[in-house]
């Protein structure tokens, strides 16, 4: 994926969207052009980030009791997943592609100590729905109506199934600016090189310079962290329909069966699996 600047647009009022105990789910649904972005933000209610059409990509910095600041993770969402934000976590979104955006805002009081991270899910067909039926127009007397979807929301939020396809990125303020714009480098084009001895010869460090600080920084080794970055890569692709051969080319394989192996060892299902039609069961 070429590297393309982005246009900042505003978070706008989220008021009128403000979740509470009494309405502990709200869902604001926007059409994005692509090549825009939502700049660095928080709020203190948690968050789901869901495209029902386009693809995104969704940074969360975490907070972390043993860091000085959050581990930041970037994700890239086809419409067959969503990101969950918890309350308070610094995040940015971006448009990869023309998307229908929908966000839903939910109250901390209805969050639970284990969803304090972030996460990525499995959209079922019956969040799906439910999250477009959130939006539809209401009046005033379909409170009833509002709060049975809420707790059915909340109800498959807490058992949807979760992917490790968060990519773990260095700091940016704190973390080494070498490794960062490495690993940013991968991230815009991960086939490019297979080895991080290919990659070290571009960003003025050594490579055993470099292992150190995916050691030290990411806590996992470079072939780990760009296998996580493929497969942020693969899944958008396979959610559009394109090949399991033309993915496997894009992600630098020289055969689908290595490409195969190396996805079902991920993710646990090859990659047919997650198709435009099996993606959304």
């Amino acid at each position: 994926m070429t590297r393309r600047e982005r246009r900042a647009v505003p978070v706008g009022d989220t008021d009128p969207f403000r979740p509470s105990p009494e309405r502990p789910v709200r869902c604001r649904a926007r059409a994005m052009g692509h090549d825009t972005q939502f700049e660095p933000h928080h709020h203190p209610w948690g968050q789901l980030a869901y495209c029902a059409s386009g693809l995104l990509q969704v940074t969360v910095a975490d907070a972390a009791p043993d860091r000085t600041s959050g581990l930041e993770t970037t994700t890239i969402v086809p419409p067959s997943r969503a990101v969950w934000i918890p309350p308070g976590a610094r995040h940015a979104v971006s448009m990869l592609e023309t998307s229908q955006l929908y966000t839903l805002y939910i109250d901390p009081s209805v969050v639970t100590a284990e969803w304090r991270r972030s996460r990525v899910l499995v959209v079922s067909a019956l969040l799906r729905e439910l999250v477009l039926g959130m939006e539809l127009p209401h009046h005033a007397s379909d409170e009833l109506r509002q709060r049975a979807l809420s707790t059915l929301v909340l109800a498959e939020l807490a058992h949807a199934p979760t992917q490790p396809l968060g990519v773990p990125m260095p700091d940016p303020q704190r973390g080494d600016r070498r490794l960062r714009a490495l690993c940013e480098a991968v991230l815009n084009a991960p086939a490019q090189h297979a080895t991080l001895a290919g990659w070290a010869a571009h960003s003025g460090a050594s490579e055993r310079t470099l292992a150190r600080l995916f050691r030290d920084e990411l806590g996992m080794g470079f072939q780990r962290w760009r296998q996580q970055v493929l497969l942020a890569h693969a899944l958008p692709m396979l959610a559009r329909g394109t090949p399991v051969s033309q993915v496997a080319a894009a992600a630098g394989y020289a055969s689908d069966s290595a490409f195969s192996s190396m996805f079902r060892a991920a993710l646990g299902q090859p990659p047919s699996r997650f198709g435009p039609v099996a993606g959304q069961i």
